[in-house]
């Protein structure tokens, strides 16, 4: 069973994105499964969480657990209010956890908590503090080098006389920690970076509000690059740059592939974003998640291990994420049933779609 499940993961983090229902073992097996997992999500802030994550992990667990059944629950952004989701969840007996921490520290107790009562947890996406069982995430440091190469590339030989702003994530997030230091790594030496900006919950508005300031200080035109750390944050920026009424939008950054930021990219508003296959991180998360519901090892499932500030050697399984810009849409986001042409070129954008090789 532990051979066959890790196996599964390996095909579907190399782009096979099916399940076989034999990886879930004879009638009798699957008969057996009848625990409940706890999924736990951060945010509505990102439409990933609601319109990718949480039905491909719902799916995944059923194919291989039948006759599991899913406790879902959104923190909307509020560690408080997630802390009261886990104790619940564990009041009813879960048999496991995802949790995708909205605070990874805040949720330290809680978790600690959960593997008293026996129900391990698998870090989604963020690695969350306290004694977790798995971690399922990707490469937060490639991320921010993907980004900080694409914009050292848009920006070609004037980069070193630019003045380059970056509009980091969420303090409270590791990954934008991550993110940032990757990015760093990049940056550091080649360009100038004249401000830099947090920006909390990763929203929109506060990337707007950060953006504006940003400008006020250096000027709407004396802006070389932006490195915005997310799509949502890069969709600040812009609005940003454009009530500043700058002569002409500078590269910016992204990531998550969202299909509004796909759309900039074609028009030519943002330069790049970052694709990380989700369908493959939840279908990891729920092979950890069911193998653990089992009281398998989740090392089986791991392909590497990680240490968190309080846990050492966690099994972990970390996926590579791709840089997407108008030429790689096609090969990339629409080759993998992320979005289909038409769902991408709206009539308005047929003109920059013919351009980027994206025809029906």
């Amino acid at each position: 069973m532990r051979t066959r499940i890790r196996h599964v993961v390996a095909a579907l983090a190399a782009g096979l994105m099916t399940i076989p229902l034999g990886a879930c073992g004879g009638d009798d097996e699957a008969g057996a499964d009848s625990f409940t997992v706890g999924l736990l999500l951060p945010s509505r802030a990102l439409p990933r969480w609601e319109h990718s994550d949480k039905p491909f992990i719902e799916q995944h667990l059923k194919k291989l657990c039948p006759r599991c059944t899913m406790e879902y629950a959104n923190a909307e952004n509020d560690a408080t209010r997630q802390l009261h989701q886990v104790t619940s969840m564990i009041t009813k007996g879960v048999g496991v956890l995802i949790l995708d921490a909205a605070d990874t520290r805040a949720l330290r107790s809680s978790i600690r908590q959960a593997q008293q009562e026996g129900i391990p947890v698998v870090a989604y996406d963020r690695l969350a503090e306290g004694p977790i069982s798995g971690y399922v995430s990707f490469d937060g440091e490639e991320v921010g080098k993907l980004q900080g190469e694409a914009l050292l590339k848009a920006m070609g030989e004037k980069a070193d006389d630019e003045n380059v702003v970056m509009m980091n994530g969420d303090p409270t997030s590791p990954n934008a920690a991550s993110y940032r230091k990757g990015a760093l790594s990049v940056l550091k030496g080649k360009t100038k970076i004249a401000k830099s900006y947090d920006n909390l919950g990763w929203t929109t508005a506060n990337a707007h509000a950060n953006m504006s300031a940003a400008v006020s200080a250096l000027g709407p035109d004396r802006i070389g690059g932006v490195l915005a750390a997310n799509d949502a944050i890069a969709a600040g920026v812009i609005a940003a740059l454009k009530a500043a009424h700058a002569r002409e939008l500078p590269p910016i950054t992204g990531q998550d592939a969202e299909l509004a930021a796909v759309q900039r990219v074609i028009r030519g508003e943002q330069y790049m974003t970052v694709y990380k296959p989700f369908k493959a991180e939840a279908a990891a998360a729920a092979a950890m998640a069911v193998a653990l519901g089992r009281g398998e090892d989740a090392r089986d499932i791991a392909t590497t291990a990680i240490d968190s500030p309080t846990t050492r050697n966690i099994p972990s399984v970390l996926l590579t994420p791709t840089a997407v810009t108008a030429d790689t849409i096609k090969q990339t986001l629409v080759k993998d049933g992320v979005y289909s042409v038409d769902q991408i070129c709206t009539r308005e954008l047929q003109p920059a779609c013919d351009e980027a090789g994206l025809t029906r």
